[in-house]
């Protein structure tokens, strides 16, 4: 998958040392993926969770922070839409964001 705004990821794992290694970590993992559809996704990541508008939730480190990427399937394109605290996440509309 061509994940699109890599740099929003770097901008927050700046900000959170924490979190780098695992979303450097689920960047690799996608950039590599072929993911045609959700029940693949859900089969690597068990804690995902599928949303309207083509959208999944990722848990990242342990559950600490979201990971919203919005799918496009056919165009093999992940875009990253929110990364944040559970708190952050708990402020947004995650179907829309």
């Amino acid at each position: 998958m061509h994940v699109i705004k890599k740099k929003t990821l770097k901008e927050f794992w700046e900000h959170h040392p924490n979190s780098e290694q695992p979303l450097k970590a689920w960047y690799r993992e996608a950039a590599r993926a072929r993911w045609g559809s959700w029940t693949e996704i859900k089969a690597l990541h068990r804690s995902a969770s599928v949303l309207k508008n083509n959208r999944v939730v990722f848990n990242i480190n342990g559950n600490q922070y979201r990971l919203i990427i919005k799918f496009s399937f056919k165009y093999q394109i992940a875009y990253v839409r929110f990364i944040g605290t559970h708190a952050d996440y708990d402020r947004i509309d995650a179907d829309t964001v």
